[in-house]
């Protein structure tokens, strides 16, 4: 028989009742460091005062309008985006896979505008993750993700990530963009070789294309950056983000140059619930603290520091870490024994991570994490390190 929740995940058997700071605690209040933070969500950690007084408030006033009226906490927002990135202009949704498919509505526009409606294609990179609908499972191209939902959605050409020379190949008359993670994620930390993203800069205003960057989850200070896109020297014209924008709260938006979103007009796309008073509390409170003078600094130090514990971790456990990945306080380790024990036993210690493929473990802390919990995160590792090391020398 069917459950009442349709089972589409396979869930660890823990419940959590309430969290606090970077700590969950469960139905018996045992104590959790998460250190996975709903896979990059929960910036701030759990039940921030700061967010908790935004949204209290908030709710008190007003939950819904709709977008058929001017709703000043988005406009407070959007303008506060446009101040700090590249853009000119943002669209409010309620999760990251939407504004992915808002991004790819704005490139497809664009060129419709532009007097060559042909241009719908996206390149697109093997091993991307860009959401679940549709349209961005037929993004990311995964075989597992695409099965069983029909033919998929038209538009998208894979190419390796670093190949310039298979992006070069993969543009033709159809060609609108490309889109690109500037961490892959979900496959297993992946990061683009030096150099990569500001070729496809260089290749897309050669050819007249859009460049979009998929920042859901390495954006609002991920990579120890407002977004990822500022390390890199060049900008995109379009970039989705969620996640870590609402801390918690369901948000996405995406961000465009006025270029890129000329074809946007009164119509042509919209939104429910996207951008409500609740939603816009809460991403205008996330943005009042990581903009704090100080805070994104304190991100990039603190990573640093984590990185190099992990260094030192994988040079003990050779025969457990294979590698260290990843950037800022999106990281990863590759290992050499099964990545899903691994995390089980993590979390009978009480300390949560989050699994990738390529047999990777992801870490990712809320962006104010401090030196003590670098300690704890690093005590049940090497302790989950030594348990497989012992059994490896056993057998």
């Amino acid at each position: 028989m069917i459950p009442p929740v349709l089972p589409t995940y396979a869930r660890a058997d823990v419940a959590f009742t309430r969290g606090e700071g970077p700590y969950l605690f469960d139905e018996k209040d045992r104590r959790y460091l998460d250190f996975g933070s709903g896979i990059a969500v929960s910036a701030l950690g759990h039940c921030h005062p700061y967010l908790v007084s935004a949204l209290q408030d908030q709710a008190a006033h007003l939950w819904h309008t709709s977008n058929l009226y001017r709703i000043p906490g988005q406009q407070k927002l959007a303008e506060r985006l446009v101040a700090q990135t590249f853009a000119d202009t943002v669209f409010f949704t309620n999760s990251g896979a939407e504004a992915m498919e808002c991004a790819i509505k704005i490139a497809r526009r664009y060129h419709h505008a532009s007097g060559a409606p042909e241009r719908f294609r996206l390149i697109t990179f093997q091993g991307a993750f860009h959401g679940r609908t549709l349209a961005t499972i037929a993004a990311g191209g995964s075989p597992k993700y695409l099965e069983g939902f029909g033919p998929p959605v038209e538009g998208f050409d894979q190419v390796p990530l670093g190949d310039m020379d298979a992006v070069m190949q993969a543009a033709g008359k159809q060609t609108a963009g490309i889109l690109v993670e500037p961490v892959q994620g979900e496959v297993g930390v992946r990061v683009p070789p030096p150099g990569f993203l500001r070729r496809l800069r260089e290749f897309c205003d050669a050819k007249g294309l859009l460049l979009i960057f998929d920042e859901v989850q390495t954006g609002v200070g991920r990579l120890g950056r407002l977004f990822a896109y500022e390390e890199t020297g060049i900008a995109p014209d379009i970039m989705p983000i969620g996640k870590g924008i609402g801390g918690g709260f369901p948000l996405g938006a995406c961000l465009a140059t006025e270029r890129a979103a000329k074809g946007m007009t009164t119509g042509s796309h919209g939104s429910t619930y996207g951008g409500n008073p609740l939603a816009m509390a809460a991403g205008n409170a996330v943005l009042d603290i990581v903009l704090e003078p100080g805070f994104l600094d304190g991100v990039r130090r603190i990573a640093g520091h984590f990185q190099q514990s992990l260094a030192g971790l994988a040079a003990e456990y050779p025969g457990i870490i294979e590698e260290v990945r990843g950037r800022g306080l999106l990281l990863g380790l590759k290992l050499r024994i099964p990545a899903a024990q691994f995390i089980t036993r993590l979390r009978e210690r009480g300390f949560l991570a989050v699994g990738a493929t390529d047999n990777v473990v992801r870490l990712l802390p809320p962006l104010n994490i401090e030196e003590n919990h670098i300690r704890e995160a690093m005590q049940a590792l090497a302790a989950t390190c030594a348990s497989f090391a012992t059994e490896g020398a056993e057998a």
